[in-house]
């Protein structure tokens, strides 16, 4: 976070590379069964102040498929496991018939690639917001549709 890039600024606040290792390997073996995002966007100006003033938070709908897709492109965890944690067992936990592939189960869908490579650039969010830390990061894994009750809402 050096140059108070307060695009860094989160809650829950990062945590050190002891702890992020410790937290993969907890979702690796399913003692953490749940992946959720935080999705607490921020304006500009709210982050562009001194580190402790800033406002916490930071775009998360458009980033955290490609961002976890990096556990699966490191080895750390299979699709499966990663789509277990993002979705079916949220579900599960919050008793909603979502979340998995089904007859009769929402037609909730998205349809990615898992390997398409680009360069986050913030600019090009369609949230209000453009606050990331993931703004110029090499990153794999791009939604192409996305459906809502079978409908298409996106792409």
């Amino acid at each position: 976070m050096a140059d108070y890039r307060t695009f860094f600024k989160l809650k829950p606040p990062l945590r050190s590379e002891d702890d992020r290792l410790a937290t993969v390997q907890a979702l690796a073996s399913g003692l953490i069964d749940t992946i959720s995002s935080m999705h607490t966007p921020q304006d500009e100006e709210s982050k562009r102040l001194p580190y402790a003033e800033a406002a916490s938070g930071a775009v998360a709908l458009e980033t955290l498929l490609p961002a976890a897709l990096r556990l699966v492109h490191a080895g750390s965890l299979t699709l499966a496991q990663l789509f277990r944690a993002l979705a079916l067992n949220p579900a599960k936990r919050l008793q909603l018939a979502a979340g998995r592939l089904a007859l009769g189960a929402p037609a909730d869908l998205m349809l990615f690639d898992p390997d398409k490579p680009f360069v986050l650039d913030r600019t090009t969010l369609l949230s209000k917001s453009k606050n990331t830390p993931f703004d110029g990061q090499r990153l794999q894994g791009k939604v192409v549709a996305t459906y809502v009750a079978g409908k298409k809402v996106f792409g």
